[in-house]
């Protein structure tokens, strides 16, 4: 009588549960880096977007406002007659509130009745002699909130800056940014 010798070929079914296993363990301890680190990513994107609504305003108050600043973010993402480049980027100037990298962006300024028309289209009295930019993350969890003012200061606090953030002065919460 001969034996018949079963051939081992593939995985085994325990074979494919530990490995299942092991690769849940990983994700598990992975995953909260991860969302730690897109966090860390759109922080410095909002850092950096903040530099720019400053640099854009300062642009725009010495070239265009006549010593006046934008109110708005379409303001600065409008052209000069003459141009095709406005003032600060089309993934800021879009809208007046933009999300960007799980924060969102805003700017205002409070117009000024002495102020003379823009060379972009603004009317007389409608720029700012201050403006405030602020950006409040959309992602729950992430407790770091921007601000900053005509003073191109950057501020951070753990609750948002933007609603109390005065236009021209130190605000009363947060630390500037070093």
């Amino acid at each position: 009588m001969a034996v018949r010798v079963r051939r081992a070929d593939g995985f085994a079914l325990i074979d494919l549960l530990f490995v299942c296993g092991i690769m849940g363990v990983l994700m598990a301890v992975a995953l909260p880096r991860l969302l730690l680190a897109e966090q860390a990513a759109g922080s410095a994107s909002a850092v950096g977007s903040m530099r720019t609504i400053n640099s854009a305003e300062l642009t725009y108050a010495l070239t265009c406002g006549n010593g006046f600043y934008a109110p708005t973010l379409k303001t600065l993402g409008t052209p000069p007659p003459g141009s095709n480049s406005p003032f600060i980027s089309a993934d800021l100037g879009a809208s007046n509130s933009v999300a960007k990298s799980g924060y969102l962006i805003q700017l205002s300024g409070t117009p000024y009745s002495g102020a003379p028309a823009t060379c972009n289209g603004l009317g007389v009295g409608e720029a700012s002699q201050g403006f405030k930019a602020g950006a409040d993350p959309t992602t729950p969890g992430n407790a770091r909130f921007f601000a900053t003012n005509a003073h191109s200061q950057i501020y951070e606090n753990t609750s948002t800056l933007y609603a109390s953030m005065p236009e021209v002065d130190d605000p009363l919460a947060g630390h500037p940014l070093r």
